[in-house]
């Protein structure tokens, strides 16, 4: 039986879960980019050959750039059908975009339809998509009862939201989803942040799974984590959220932080060039006296004494300014998974009974 291909209007949740797959046919560059999330790659141009592509349509004629980019679109559309697709059942429904809906994900989809599979292509292509994340994150309201679990540094907040997490708990991870620790030494060895486009597919697609009648946890962040900005519609709900307080010993919270950040606290030019970026400008006797303690592997003091000279005041500062209530503060006895079990099955206990009375 032959297939056919239909249009489909907008990228809703409910719409693309009715495909059993979603192929995004733009060039792995743009992939990586954004995407749609849970999208397969599976470009009909290579970034090398749409470049190529491009070119000859400005410089030589609009037909040489069809023909030369047609038979790249066959030959790889052609490896998609010898690998990923190659054990696609009869009943297999795909639906194909690209950039704006029109010559690559059209290409596909009439290809596909010939082999017999019911293919959709998406109305506008990622910019359909794009214009309804953007929607929804900055100009559409959303009710989130947002809790803020904060605390000084070092107090192990993300590890809290973690276990809160794995104890069915609703979350939102913001460190995990801009693959950034949420400060100055937040950098993760070996990675880049997200595009900020990126950034917000992650963060809608979370919270479009989320209970609205029920709390989720945020760990508190400003309003950017590393160079990415978090969107209006959690930030203006992060800004009115009651809030939960973690506390532990300043001594306990540098031998965590020491651990946690060794990566960088070991690496002396990295640690010069974050230290140089301090926003209350140490000078350069301190500097040079924190990289001492580097050298010599005291991680530990030297996390001490940031914690006095720069973390703390500026907790400090932020926890004076928020006019919102604190729900519990939870000192934990120990920096560890004990002492982070025992703050989550709290703080899990103390939001199921807020849940019951509200």
């Amino acid at each position: 039986m032959m297939g056919g291909v239909s249009v489909v209007e907008d990228a809703e949740p409910a719409t693309l879960a009715g495909f059993d797959a979603v192929i995004d046919t733009r060039t792995p560059k743009e992939f990586a980019q954004d995407h749609v999330p849970g999208a397969i790659n599976l470009p009909v141009l290579s970034n090398e050959e749409r470049a190529e592509v491009g070119t000859i349509y400005v410089q030589e004629s609009r037909f040489k750039a069809r023909r030369v980019g047609g038979a790249y679109v066959a030959r790889n559309v052609a490896r998609h059908l010898e690998t990923a697709m190659a054990g696609w059942p009869a009943d297999f429904r795909p639906l194909v975009y690209c950039w704006r809906g029109g010559m690559r994900s059209n290409a596909m989809a009439v290809i596909l339809s010939q082999v017999g599979w019911r293919t959709g292509v998406l109305k506008g292509g990622y910019r359909t998509y794009r214009r309804r994340v953007s929607a929804q994150l900055y100009e559409q309201k959303r009710e989130l009862r947002v809790v803020l679990l904060e605390g000084p540094t070092g107090a192990g907040k993300t590890e809290v939201l973690q276990r809160l997490a794995a104890r069915g708990v609703q979350t939102i991870d913001l460190e995990h989803l801009a693959q950034h620790r949420g400060s100055l030494f937040g950098a993760l060895p070996g990675q880049s942040q997200p595009s900020q486009k990126m950034f917000e597919s992650r963060l809608l697609a979370v919270i479009e799974t989320l209970d609205a009648a029920a709390p989720v946890v945020v760990e508190a962040e400003s309003s950017k984590v590393g160079e990415l900005n978090v969107p209006p519609l959690l930030w203006q709900a992060m800004g009115a959220a009651p809030r939960i307080e973690l506390q532990a010993p300043p001594a306990d919270r540098a031998a965590y932080l020491a651990a946690a950040y060794g990566d960088s606290l070991g690496d002396a030019e990295t640690l010069a060039e974050i230290l140089r970026r301090l926003p209350d400008r140490p000078g350069r006797g301190r500097i040079g006296a924190w990289l001492d303690l580097a050298a010599q592997g005291e991680h530990a003091a030297l996390a001490e004494a940031l914690i006095e000279t720069h973390y703390d005041p500026a907790y400090r500062r932020s926890a004076r300014r928020s006019e919102t209530p604190i729900l519990r503060t939870i000192s934990l006895a120990s920096l560890d998974g004990q002492g982070f079990d025992r703050a989550a099955e709290t703080i899990a206990s103390l939001l199921a009974d807020t849940g019951s009375r509200a």
